[in-house]
């Protein structure tokens, strides 16, 4: 009986996951480390950019943009487009700087724009120059438009060949566009730093499939990092209801969802009887019960230098960073850090120095977080 109930409420298959037991795994605390706090009072942060000379960027949620300088003194950036949509996971997103920004200062915005009936990823070029945005230009749109509030995606990278990457999200209840290659949902795109196509994207001349698709297959993309040391390109991205999944993207390449995952629908049902699928993917690691990831990075610095080459992930539900430990693009092991923060990590980036950056995931009082070893 249970089974048949199951299956009723998903309407597609007729069996139920076995329950959802969590791995025991290595834990350090917050203890163990020093923690600064740079700044605080932040609005449903989302993302840190460091300037570099001690001075982030801080994304919020809501639409705001923040300037964190040298002194820890926070101010609003102007300038901000007039189309940022705020519903559920949509409004302002990532800021990334490119490595021109020193010399052009050159920012690049991912936020959703639209409204609840008709709304879309877009992808915005601008300058900080004083302390607003000018000279804005819209260089990327996702189409088509979904009426959902949630599953943007929105994680900005640079390549070393002067590309950019920008990962989209399938719209939730379009979960069968991530298999469409005529749909930007469900997908990460490439393109030029003015928004123009590489002529090398693996579906440029692909009649019937968007141009600007690198990979596909996706849920909801929400960490991403280049390696530079390596040249590869890491992504995470949440699962339903576990199936989070950490994976080594490749240009081309389908990445499953929805025709295999480890998770399960919200009410329980099984999305498909596959964890694998012919053709697509392997994941490299992932989460079952889900953590819901959040920020990455690939870890380089020398302050932590156990940790060279590993995967920092941010947990929204598990309120910790997971490390990966990558030996060959493969997950030898894995450990909960700064346990005890007892707070939603939305952001996680190695800072120039070394140091780790988190941002914390508040209506109200997010926090941007600096984290070294404890003397």
């Amino acid at each position: 009986m249970k089974k048949q109930i199951c299956g009723m409420l998903a309407l597609t298959l007729v069996a139920c996951a076995d329950p959802q037991i969590a791995p025991d795994i290595p834990v350090l605390p917050i203890t163990d480390f020093t923690v600064e706090t740079i700044a605080d009072g932040l609005k449903a942060p989302w993302s840190v950019a460091a300037v570099g000379n001690g001075a982030y960027f801080v994304t919020e949620k809501t639409g705001g943009l923040k300037f964190i300088d040298q002194n820890g003194d926070v101010s609003d950036v102007a300038g901000l487009p007039e189309d940022i949509h705020v519903d559920q996971q949509g409004g302002l997103l990532e800021i990334a700087l490119p490595s021109t920004f020193v010399r052009d200062d050159t920012v690049y915005l991912s936020y959703a724009s639209g409204n609840k009936n008709a709304n879309a990823t877009k992808l915005l070029k601008a300058r900080f120059v004083g302390s607003e945005l000018v000279d804005q230009q819209v260089i990327f749109t996702a189409s088509p438009t979904k009426d959902t509030g949630s599953h943007f995606g929105g994680r900005i990278v640079f390549l070393d060949d002067n590309t950019l990457i920008l990962t989209l999200g399938d719209g939730f209840t379009y979960r069968e566009e991530a298999q469409n290659k005529n749909s930007h949902l469900g997908k990460i795109v490439r393109l030029n730093t003015d928004g123009s196509i590489p002529a090398d994207n693996p579906f440029a001349d692909v009649e019937g499939a968007k141009p600007e698709i690198y990979s596909w297959g996706h849920r909801n993309v929400q960490g991403l990092h280049f390696d530079s040391e390596t040249g590869l390109l890491w992504a995470h991205e949440h699962g339903p209801k576990g199936g989070d999944e950490l994976n080594l993207i490749k240009a081309g390449a389908n990445y499953g969802w929805p025709l295999a995952t480890t998770g399960v629908d919200y009410n329980g049902a099984k999305i498909t009887p596959f964890e694998t699928f012919e053709n697509t993917e392997p994941f490299v690691h992932d989460w079952v019960p889900s953590i819901a990831p959040s920020g990455m990075t690939i870890y380089r610095g020398n302050m932590f230098p156990d940790w060279n080459g590993d995967a920092l992930i941010g947990g929204l539900m598990s309120r910790d960073v997971r490390r990966i430990d990558l030996e060959n693009s493969k997950s030898v092991g894995e450990e909960a850090l700064f346990t005890g923060l007892d707070a939603r990590i939305r952001d996680v980036r190695a800072a120039p120095d070394g140091s780790i950056l988190l941002v914390t995931d508040d209506p109200e009082n997010g926090k941007l977080l600096r984290i070294t070893p404890r003397n």
